[in-house]
């Protein structure tokens, strides 16, 4: 048997729980205990996952605002990266195609051109743009 939603019952949730755009942390506090209650609820109704949806959106836009993630240089997401996967400089200088280069570029005294990030991109399995400093500028 497939659940409809039910726009009464939705109602009595929103009447109920009273979701609004959240300015405060204590207001962020009670959002998340609130999604994380519906979240594993087992047997959520549509209403109740229209709820949670609802409190997430509100969740995360409070979150980018309040709490925004600083973009990486492509040195510091290089460096992450080589940190996260415990990987050498003399493994990089494969990728890159010399040792000289390689230092100089985990040691911050040479930029990624656009070859390089393609290969380290292809090496790490992420999107080029990490190591670009925009997408549409051409490092060669």
């Amino acid at each position: 048997m497939t659940r409809t939603f039910n726009p009464e019952s939705y109602g009595k949730l929103l009447a109920e729980y009273q979701p609004k755009i959240i300015t405060t942390e204590e207001e962020n506090e009670q959002a998340i205990a609130l999604a994380l209650t519906l979240e594993h609820r087992s047997n959520r109704t549509p209403e109740e996952e229209m709820l949670l949806q609802l409190l997430v959106t509100l969740i995360e836009q409070f979150e980018e605002t309040h709490y925004p993630i600083l973009q990486g240089t492509p040195h510091s997401m290089l460096v992450h990266l080589m940190d996260a996967r415990d990987t050498t400089t003399e493994a990089l200088a494969e990728v890159i195609g010399s040792l000289e280069i390689a230092l100089q570029i985990v040691n911050g005294d040479r930029t990624i051109n656009k070859t390089q990030a393609e290969a380290l991109a292809d090496y790490f399995h992420v999107d080029v743009s990490l190591f670009t400093y925009d997408k549409a500028m051409n490092l060669d």
